[in-house]
């Protein structure tokens, strides 16, 4: 054989192994996430049940995604987490990131939409024979939300108005939503706000009384969260977000259809007991990120002074997340 006709073997033989992969394959290895294991902080609230399903499924696997999860007790809380790296993608409700966002001191955007409000969803409950019946009795009350300056105190605020009271007619308490029945239940605070699947427990359990559905009215429909990733992250792994919005798009498509894969799913990561789960009032799980309804929030935020001029929140929404 030829000098010239061995070479050219070898040069075949050589471009056969490179096609046939065995982990070396430059093709195969672009078009996979960059990052093939990703933590999630989330809530322990229904509205992130598409990433259980997700987990359950095999949705996140068959896109390349090996995801961690870390129950978290809010938005804002978590929020140096997601800024040091030590999540990768936070669950958090629009108004903690807007204002994150609008301050400038983190840069991150919006992946995916996590849930809109629907009716029976969040209530602000009391404890059984309390002297408040209406929302115009709140003033000099204690309220309890999960965390200061986010959704829960926005919306409060939004209801107070109507009923001719300020936010500073009332006093906002933090408590985690696993701790907000015991804390009304011990008078820590008058009302609590409550959302699925605590203010079904707290009935149930302690005779706690409805005082008022949040997301009524002019609050109808509102998108309460969504995923987030840092812009950094979002520049950097491209693949792996879009990864993991497949598979988030997928798990969603099966929450809206089947309720009773959300009940499963509920047990994973909540404390929710089967007879609860399987009587919730679910909220709106949706597919994409809806701008004009994410704007509602960053409108309503400058309203009430959580903003101080006009954001527009297409600035941080990630390709691929409104659809």
């Amino acid at each position: 054989m030829s000098d010239i006709r061995r070479l050219s073997v070898l040069c075949v033989a050589a471009l056969l192994l490179t096609a046939c992969g065995g982990g070396g394959n430059p093709a195969s290895q672009s078009t996979g996430p960059e990052k093939t294991e990703i933590r999630i902080g989330m809530l322990p609230l229904p509205e992130v049940a598409p990433i259980q399903l997700a987990i359950d499924k095999g949705y996140f696997a068959a896109e390349g995604l090996k995801v961690r999860t870390e129950l978290i007790s809010g938005g804002a809380a978590a929020m140096p987490d997601l800024v040091s790296g030590k999540l990768d993608v936070l669950h958090s409700n629009y108004v903690s990131a807007l204002l994150a966002s609008a301050s400038g001191t983190v840069k991150i955007k919006v992946v995916g939409d996590a849930y809109a409000a629907q009716p029976g969803n969040f209530l602000l409950m009391t404890k059984k024979g309390s002297p408040i019946t209406r929302v115009a009795d709140l003033k000099g009350r204690t309220i309890g939300v999960n965390t200061l300056n986010n959704i829960s105190t926005l919306s409060v605020s939004a209801l107070l108005k109507p009923a001719g009271l300020r936010p500073d007619d009332v006093k906002f308490v933090e408590r985690p939503f696993p701790e907000m029945a015991g804390a009304l239940d011990s008078g820590q605070v008058d009302v609590a706000l409550l959302p699925e699947p605590f203010h079904q427990a707290a009935a149930r359990t302690l005779g706690a009384v409805t005082l008022s559905d949040l997301f009524t009215g002019p609050l109808a429909d509102f998108p309460i969260a969504g995923y987030l990733v840092t812009e950094t992250f979002a520049q950097q792994s491209p693949k792996s977000v879009a990864a993991f919005q497949r598979a988030l798009r997928k798990a969603t498509e099966l929450a809206r259809s089947n309720t009773a894969e959300v009940t499963a799913a509920l047990q994973k990561y909540t404390k929710i007991d089967q007879e609860t789960a399987a009587t919730m009032k679910l909220g709106g799980f949706s597919t994409a990120v809806d701008p004009a309804r994410v704007q509602r929030v960053a409108d309503l935020m400058l309203e009430f002074g959580y903003l101080k001029q006009r954001f527009e929140v297409s600035s941080i929404l990630a390709g691929g997340a409104s659809g």
